[in-house]
């Protein structure tokens, strides 16, 4: 495919590149792993060009920065970021202007970016275009025809045959500059599809799934001899605009692994108390995996108070938000999710709190209590039996693991928290479907993210019956056969 190159004054003074492993789905497991056979589970946030951040990349104004930034994430255990390549916000971050020109300034930042994300053993989950401005601004998007660019009507996007060429050009040119690299996760070929971007036609999505995939993975074994793994997102609730939009999102033969952004009505939009959001997670969770085919990764790639920063233009209170944060991340993982699922910020600034970053930090020293490579989970929140007070559970298990989350759902106060002073409790589990055998049980603080307690457990006859060490708000637990 022919496409008009960015000069090559883009690439000068390069950044030193070093060698990151490429990640992939584990062989038939639900969960990824590197190519050198480590565990890999993508624990972080979306980011974006022009927040605070990383804005210091774009004409290099501050990479010292941006790199002190990114070292600060690999140190508390993230390991991916979300990013689009542009950011249509404004009328500096487009990667194309004109369309077909790759703008030398953004294709800079993205060199130095991989870059730093290679030094910090980072990785991205790169989607080609941020849909959200480009449908809100399409007066002044390049890729409007009144521009010059290929597509006459928003609607159109997903069906003009010259729309479809511009986004593969696209594709071809990132993965031959960046796809090479360890540092890019996957794909999301697009962001958020929608029966509108292709003229309220959901039977379309699946055809463009496969064409531009098919493309872009065609183009990678050609260039690189392999493929990096691909998804596509959906706001969670067009999944119930159309049926075909689950298949596409859930079920195409073409994609490794789903993606959904988690915007529930009130629960999770616009939180009340951290509790409820859990729950809703906990439950999106559980619907998702029954939708996916079992050997399927699948996670939450955009969550948070969207309406309540957006539409009330509110940014919630740091402590409510540190905690609302963590009990979705941890109800995202016990329920079966890989990782703790992608904060949108939805802040002023469009930052994570100190709060936040500790909860990651808790979450991915967790992490390696359970042997991902061969958990072939499944969720077991109803299943599992609990005895012992007001608790919502939160469960996935194969027959020789399971990660357990409980979470009191009294004692929330006027704040919408749990308070910390409540009367301690343990609680007696039944985790069904676990073989007979000796089980290391570790009980996890997910607020200090270190461990209450760990014993060896015998375990003789179904259900695995254990009781739970004290605790004020919440426990996880990681059960796994030795």
């Amino acid at each position: 495919m022919h496409f008009i190159d960015a000069p090559r004054r883009a690439a000068r003074r390069p950044l030193a590149r070093v060698t990151v492993p490429w990640v992939d789905v584990a062989a038939g497991v639900p969960y990824f792993t590197t190519d050198d056979g480590a565990a890999w589970a993508p624990v972080g946030q979306n980011d974006a060009i022009a927040w605070p951040d990383l804005a210091g990349a774009f004409r290099r104004r501050d990479l010292g920065s941006v790199e002190r930034y990114l070292a600060m994430l690999a140190g508390h255990g993230v390991t991916c970021l979300r990013l689009m390549l542009e950011y249509a916000h404004g009328e500096h971050r487009y990667l194309e202007r004109p369309a077909g020109h790759f703008a030398p300034a953004m294709v800079r930042l993205w060199d130095d970016l991989i870059a730093l994300f290679e030094r910090y053993r980072l990785r991205a989950l790169l989607t080609p275009y941020d849909t959200y401005w480009m449908w809100v601004r399409w007066g002044r998007h390049p890729y409007n025809r009144i521009h010059g660019g290929p597509c006459a009507r928003r609607s159109q996007w997903l069906l003009c045959a010259s729309t479809r060429e511009a986004i593969k050009r696209r594709l071809a040119f990132a993965t031959e500059r960046w796809g090479g690299s360890g540092a890019v996760f996957a794909w999301d070929l697009w962001n958020e599809i929608h029966p509108a971007h292709a003229a309220g036609r959901a039977e379309e999505l699946a055809d463009f799934v496969a064409d531009v995939g098919g493309f872009l993975r065609a183009e990678e074994l050609r260039r690189h001899g392999r493929a990096h793994p691909q998804t596509v997102s959906v706001f969670g609730p067009a999944l119930a605009l159309d049926g075909r939009v689950a298949e596409c999102v859930f079920r195409h033969p073409a994609l490794d692994f789903a993606t959904v952004h988690f915007y529930e009505d009130g629960t999770i939009d616009h939180p009340r108390n951290t509790v409820d959001a859990a729950v809703s997670v906990g439950r999106l969770v559980r619907e998702a995996l029954a939708e996916c085919p079992p050997d399927r990764p699948f996670f939450d790639s955009e969550h948070g108070p969207i309406h309540t920063f957006k539409d009330h233009r509110r940014t919630l209170r740091e402590p409510f938000d540190d905690e609302y944060f963590r009990h979705i991340q941890w109800a995202h993982l016990a329920s079966g999710g890989a990782g703790g699922g992608m904060r949108w910020p939805n802040r002023h600034p469009h930052s994570l709190t100190p709060g936040m970053r500790a909860a990651q930090r808790a979450l991915s020293a967790f992490l390696p209590l359970v042997d991902w490579t061969c958990f072939r989970r499944r969720n077991l929140s109803s299943e599992l039996r609990v005895d012992g007070g007001a608790l919502r559970a939160f469960a996935c298990a194969d027959d020789t693991q399971a990660v357990v989350w409980l979470l009191r759902t009294d004692h929330i106060d006027r704040s919408g928290t749990l308070r910390r002073d409540a009367p301690a409790l343990s609680a007696r589990l039944g985790v069904p479907g676990l073989a007979q055998g000796l089980y290391r049980v570790t009980a996890w603080d997910t607020s200090a993210g270190a461990p209450l307690a760990a014993w060896d457990h015998d375990h003789r006859g179904p259900p695995l019956t254990l009781d739970t060490p004290p605790f004020h708000a919440d426990i996880a637990l990681a059960i796994r056969r030795t």
